[in-house]
């Protein structure tokens, strides 16, 4: 059962994009140049000699500053950006302006594909970021296997944009304190349109994402990069949420450089090289996302034996439109092995319910501190029409969630493939 709106029209992501103005262009280009003015940057073309549109580009993402970067690699040619309908907040005439081409993250959008096959015929530049959402480590996050389809199916040369240090600088976790952190972006062409048309979906999935493949805290310590902010490690509890020490999961905190275990007291520092270091003891784990990684091992196991659930009261928001967020109040939220979530409320005098089946979601999107709504932790289940961000009433469960939505999709292909 949908929401009830009461016949209120929802925005329709089934638009073709139009072709950017040249003065679009141009301007794009100098605002962006101007958002960059005081930060030392850099962007290095690699194998590009020669390359015009159309192709497709490719890039990781870690905060706005990936759009502003990106805009200096493509001028003067065209672009079109695949953007999810939050970047169309109160802003719907300006996104379709630009030529933007809105869709619902991580959801099955057929006219995606056909938008994207539209501008790639008239010979423009595809951007989309396939990961989705802002790497919550700094690391290349989950790519879906359609991207390969996707790829292959429009034959034309694959470029992929690789951002270092724009974690650094804003990280996911706290992205409104900013560091001082030199930003390089690279740009290369990695597939011509002859190798995709020779290479099959796997072997194109292969090659994107070893080219997207990235480590923020890698990059700094390779660089000698010193982050010295004196609160370079507040918010980091929310990605690292489960103490390696104790293992209570939601009982982490951080404060200035340290992160720490409420539960056990175990403290670690964050040091200026990116590194941790425990206080006292064992530092079990030194790199950031090696930490990472172990939570979501931990994730899976639970999965694997069968005792992973998740329910909980959550107040809810949704974006039918492009103009305000609806807010639908409290309803219950579950995540389960078998029924992926499930959401349950009541609206204008009517009960809904919004499921969405561990194969019909391949990742998450998570929010730290959402500036459109309120600055705490919240997910965004979204439909083919609907988007419903979900804030917890439980703290520091949302990565949780996220880690179990990729691993339950990926064990919903595999046993398909059976």
């Amino acid at each position: 059962m949908d929401v009830n709106y009461r016949n209120k029209k929802r925005y329709t992501t089934a638009k073709y994009p139009i072709r950017q103005p040249k003065i679009i262009v141009w301007l794009i280009w100098l605002l962006s140049k101007m958002a960059l003015i005081g930060k030392d940057y850099k962007v290095e073309k690699i194998n590009m000699e020669g390359l015009k549109p159309p192709y497709m580009l490719l890039s990781n993402h870690m905060y706005f500053i990936d759009f502003e970067l990106a805009a200096m690699a493509t001028l003067p040619h065209r672009v079109n950006n695949v953007v999810s309908i939050d970047g169309y907040y109160r802003r719907p005439w300006l996104m379709e302006l630009i030529g933007a081409i809105c869709t619902r993250k991580f959801t099955m959008d057929l006219h995606l594909v056909r938008s994207i096959n539209r501008v790639l015929k008239r010979g423009d530049i595809l951007s989309m970021y396939p990961e989705a959402r802002y790497s919550p480590c700094g690391t290349l996050s989950y790519l879906p296997d359609s991207l390969g389809k996707l790829i292959r199916m429009n034959k034309v040369p694959v470029v992929a944009v690789v951002h270092h240090g724009n974690y650094l600088h804003s990280p996911f976790w706290n992205f409104r304190k900013k560091r001082k952190v030199p930003l390089h972006t690279t740009v290369t062409q990695i597939l011509t349109a002859e190798q995709v048309q020779a290479m099959s979906v796997d072997e194109i999935n292969q090659a994107v994402r070893e080219a997207l493949a990235y480590d923020d805290y890698r990059y700094q310590r390779e660089n000698g990069i010193l982050i010295t902010e004196p609160f370079r490690a507040e918010g980091m509890h929310k990605i690292l949420y489960q103490c390696p020490h104790c293992k209570a999961e939601s009982q982490m905190g951080s404060a200035g450089t340290e992160i720490f275990c409420k539960a056990c007291g175990k403290r670690w520092n964050l040091n200026e090289d990116g590194t941790l270091s425990a206080l006292e003891g064992e530092t079990e784990f030194s790199h950031v996302p090696d930490w990472f990684e172990w939570e979501r091992s931990q994730v899976r196991e639970q999965i694997e034996n069968g005792t992973y659930a998740f329910e909980d009261e959550v107040e809810v928001y949704s974006l039918p439109r492009c103009w305000r967020f609806e807010q639908l109040g409290k309803a219950r939220l579950r995540h389960s092995i078998d029924e992926g979530f499930v959401l349950d409320g009541f609206y204008n005098g009517s009960p809904y319910h919004i499921q969405r089946t561990p194969q019909e979601t391949n990742s998450l999107h998570i929010e730290y501190d959402y500036c459109y709504i309120k600055p705490f932790d919240c997910v965004d289940i979204s439909t083919e029409n609907d988007s419903f961000y979900c804030y917890p009433t439980q703290t520091d469960v949302v990565t949780k969630l996220a880690f179990a939505t990729e691993i339950l999709y990926q064990r919903a292909q595999e046993a398909h493939k059976k």
